[in-house]
């Protein structure tokens, strides 16, 4: 099974892809999307709806893992994460993906086994799981945390309804 994680932001919406067959995990790609902020908010959403179709047709994934909003301080940022969220979710179901969402609390204790772990320990085990040469992009790291929590958990997950059917191609 090929597995898109997804870390969205308006920034930096952040994407990585792994393989599951049985308990093996394989990195596959990692990345990120780029907007500028100075850019108006419909714009930068629809790169990040294009970006994430491009990756979705280069690796042809099985599913996609994103993870839940979290309570921000600022509800305009708060709002934003969520329209990029949103975006995110759409390039899925748009493209037949089953969408499956996780918290932050589930990433860290499936890769890390401590819901409470700081981000630099998700990094490195994302690093040591994976076998990269080196710990990845921030927002890839993240988002390839989110794809192996979904590897490591996804019989007791939280789907998103409304999905289509996936056209392989």
């Amino acid at each position: 099974m090929r597995i898109l994680g997804i870390d969205p932001g308006t920034r930096i919406t952040g994407y990585g892809l792994i393989d599951q067959r049985g308990n093996r995990l394989t990195h596959v790609d990692n990345g990120a999307i780029y907007t500028r902020s100075c850019d108006e908010l419909p714009l930068r959403l629809s790169q990040i709806y294009t970006g994430l179709l491009q990756a979705i047709e280069t690796y042809k994934p099985d599913t996609m893992a994103i993870e839940k909003v979290f309570v921000a301080k600022n509800a305009g940022s708060a709002l934003k994460l969520g329209q990029a969220r949103g975006t995110a979710i759409v390039a899925g179901v748009n493209t037949g993906l089953p969408v499956f969402e996780y918290s932050a609390l589930q990433v860290k204790s499936a890769v890390v086994g401590y819901g409470k772990a700081g981000k630099s320990q998700v990094q490195q085990m994302v690093k040591a799981l994976l076998k990269l040469p080196e710990i990845a992009q921030e927002d890839a790291s993240d988002a390839l945390a989110i794809a192996i929590c979904h590897a490591n958990s996804h019989a007791h997950n939280s789907r998103i309804k409304g999905e289509g059917t996936k056209q392989k191609g």
